[in-house]
């Protein structure tokens, strides 16, 4: 039997977060968008790693912090995620955000996207913004 959470490290140190606090968070963000997560992997890397797999997969020329595969059915939310630790940490500089903040902020916006939220259209980054800052509420409601 698969394990329905895998986290995966490409050329990367593993990040240091509490992985079954991730997954039990990742779930409840799931059931409050009406979803059920299936099998979900994350793989954490580097920029080369996501500037490859950008161009190979996308034919994207530019880095990004996350790349979510869907293979989502119907409620069942599954994919593979990779996420640049590099630009991670970048956009943390860029926005004066704590680097363990905006991991997280860009590992459940993987999730989201998973659930249908989208950030491309006009006016969707401002709906994925504020999905993502109520599902780190609720992160923060758990570590008080």
């Amino acid at each position: 039997m698969l394990k329905k959470f895998q986290w995966l490290n490409d050329g990367v140190a593993m990040p240091g977060i509490d992985f079954s606090e991730m997954e039990n968070w990742i779930a409840r963000v799931a059931a409050d968008h009406d979803r059920i997560v299936g099998e979900v992997s994350y793989i954490f890397c580097d920029d080369p790693k996501i500037i490859e797999v950008n161009r190979k997969f996308l034919n994207h020329d530019y880095f990004t912090d996350i790349i979510t595969f869907d293979t989502s059915r119907g409620k069942l939310i599954g994919g593979d995620m990779f996420i640049s630790l590099d630009t991670v940490r970048t956009n943390a500089d860029l926005v004066g955000e704590p680097y363990d903040k905006e991991l997280r902020r860009v590992i459940i916006h993987g999730i989201l996207h998973l659930c249908g939220i989208n950030d491309k259209g006009p006016g969707e980054r401002e709906i994925m913004e504020a999905h993502e800052n109520a599902a780190l509420a609720l992160l923060s409601l758990n570590n008080r």
